[in-house]
């Protein structure tokens, strides 16, 4: 019988790995044909060229590795007697390309720990890369930091957010639970801007007058009212650093405290009826439906009652605005979402060595989560220079 020699189609990993092999294969000729006219400029001549001005000469070449999209490359470095080797296109000690750096730091702002790191490079460039690299090359994002900390503020901004929340870091060798101070601003043309990301021992007059007075140095101006929770030392350093401003308080915040004051079976009823009064279409509505709720719970839920009074001239601040802006400025809801991102992320991490590298991770966490806000308009109706009531009647 006559043999006959079957034909085995290639499996996909195959096929992958050959072409894999094949990339990685055109990556170091690239590679070494980028080196080798770096050399030839450094010595002023061709390889085996013999011209009598050179600069200098050729001294072989040393094998080099460095992990690129297409896994670890081994390229030949050229060296030159006089003016060593032409490393300027890898980079004196770089062992990475930079997209690989871009990528881990993208991953780690994304939620990978640095201990997962090296299942994920070694998953994709069969390359293991250790918690200790991961966190040298995340260091990068010191530059963030600076960038915000030190950008200056040349828009007006009428309506200015604070808010903080609250995470777990190492402070003296304990770990302690710090807070993180967050300030955004909508300028005149209805856009939100992020302003500043800092970190305190925690929530104090302190730690917020120290955040105004960095954005007041920055350039803050025009400050027509803050919008934050009722916290009595951010009150104070608004008052200290920004007394022509008005403060409204977040209503989400404060029809929160007044329904956990009532009794469980009565909490719905009054967070409805709470809530419809900061939806009424006039201050002078507002007060009406204050004195309806007092008439109809506040025998029942005296304690709510006494709460809701408190806090209802603060929270009634916006009505003196543009009505197009009142479901926006009445609360720091917009605060939630960037909350949201800093909880989710720094929960993956747990404790922070320190109080450095939670602040490089939430600046990144938040410049990510807000880099829409520049196409986005968030305000509309606000037209400067145009008086408040005018706007408002409009």
């Amino acid at each position: 019988m006559k043999d006959v020699a079957e034909f085995v189609l290639p499996s996909q990993g195959d096929v992958h790995l050959d072409l894999r092999t094949l990339l990685r294969g055109a990556v170091r000729v690239a590679l070494e044909a980028t080196l080798e006219e770096e050399m030839r400029l450094i010595v002023g001549a061709g390889r085996w060229a013999r011209i009598g001005d050179r600069i200098d000469v050729r001294n072989g070449s040393y094998l080099r590795k460095i992990v690129t999209g297409m896994g670890q490359v081994e390229v030949a470095v050229p060296r030159s007697r006089e003016h060593g080797s032409a490393g300027d296109v890898l980079g004196r000690y770089q062992r990475r390309s930079d997209e690989i750096d871009n990528a881990m730091v993208a991953a780690y702002v994304n939620g990978i720990s640095t201990r997962k790191m090296s299942s994920v490079t070694e998953a994709l460039l069969d390359e293991s890369v250790g918690r200790t690299t991961v966190s040298r090359v995340t260091r990068t994002l010191e530059q963030q930091v600076d960038a915000l900390r030190k950008a200056p503020i040349p828009a007006a901004m009428p309506y200015l957010y604070l808010d903080a929340t609250f995470i777990n870091t190492r402070w003296a060798r304990k770990v302690e639970n710090v807070s993180v101070l967050v300030a955004y601003g909508v300028d005149t043309s209805g856009h939100r801007c992020l302003l500043a990301v800092t970190m305190g021992a925690q929530e104090s007059q302190e730690s917020w007058t120290d955040l105004l007075r960095q954005l007041v140095d920055r350039g803050l101006h025009g400050v027509d009212l803050v919008i934050a929770d009722a916290h009595g030392g951010l009150a104070a350093a608004v008052r200290h650093l920004l007394p022509e401003a008005k403060q409204q308080r977040c209503v989400v915040h404060l029809n929160r405290n007044v329904f956990t004051k009532a009794p469980q079976r009565l909490r719905g009823r009054v967070a409805r009826e709470v809530g419809l009064i900061f939806k009424a279409p006039s201050l002078a509505e507002a007060r009406r439906g204050l004195e309806q709720f007092r008439e109809r719970l506040g025998k029942q839920v005296p304690e709510s009652l006494e709460c809701l009074e408190a806090g209802f001239a603060a929270a009634t601040q916006f009505y003196a605005f543009p009505r197009a802006h009142w479901k926006k400025i009445r609360s720091t809801n917009g605060m939630e979402r960037l909350h949201v991102e800093i909880k989710r992320r720094t929960r993956a991490v747990g404790a922070f060595p320190d109080r450095t590298s939670a602040l490089r991770l939430i600046v990144a966490v938040v410049l990510r989560a807000t880099a829409v806000w520049k196409s986005r308009h968030y305000l509309a109706g606000f037209e400067p220079g145009k008086p408040k009531e005018l706007q408002q009647a409009a």
